[in-house]
């Protein structure tokens, strides 16, 4: 989908995601502290929010300003401060880098973006920083329920660890898929995603 059709999917009063963070981002940061973050294709910026609630200072991007505008509006219903830039990911060097914490959340593009997207992020990270990559898994088109049904979007945990192969002082720490409990009309049933977690070196 181009920001077009992003911003008129996002044009209506109610949140097209769910008002909480992805589960796999509360389980794996919930108990680090907080530092400076950058939130990758932010949508409404549920991510980014949580982050801003558990103490970090949080910089999000999209190109959608429909999604931004909703983000900044439930940004100031909490009482909280997360600063919403409007920038396609393909445009980097992303702002405000250095960051303690880059994601990038279901950025499903293409494989040659997806690799500048990925690689970007990581460039964005300070020395001991973490990328977490999340994004919906090439099995489960066959395997699996919802996101995309084109195949060239989806990707493997080995196709990003192949986006930052040359990338030295990066270390990956977890890199396997994951599974997500999701309610269908004909039952709960099991989304797969590629979950990868790297951290880069601290300096000395």
């Amino acid at each position: 989908m181009n920001r077009e059709e992003w911003n008129r999917r996002y044009a209506g009063s109610e949140l097209v995601w769910s008002a909480g963070p992805n589960q796999f981002l509360a389980d794996e940061v919930a108990s680090w502290p907080p530092g400076r973050a950058l939130d990758v294709a932010c949508g409404e910026g549920r991510n980014a929010l949580w982050l801003a609630e558990q103490g970090w200072e949080v910089t999000a991007i999209d190109f959608a300003a429909a999604a931004l505008e909703k983000g900044r509006a439930l940004a100031e219903r909490r009482g909280l401060s997360v600063r919403f830039v409007e920038t396609d990911v393909l445009e980097t060097p992303y702002p405000g880098a250095p960051y303690d914490l880059v994601i990038l959340f279901y950025v499903q593009l293409p494989a040659l973006e997806r690799r500048r997207v990925v690689r970007a992020g990581a460039e964005a990270l300070a020395p001991g920083g973490a990328l977490l990559v999340v994004g919906h898994d090439t099995t489960n088109l066959e395997h699996g329920v919802g996101g995309p049904q084109d195949p060239e979007v989806l990707f493997t945990p080995d196709d990003v660890l192949a986006d930052l192969a040359d990338m030295a002082d990066l270390a990956p720490l977890r890199v396997e898929r994951r599974t997500r409990r999701v309610a269908t009309d004909e039952g709960p049933r099991d989304a797969i995603d590629a979950f990868v977690f790297l951290r880069r070196a601290s300096e000395g």
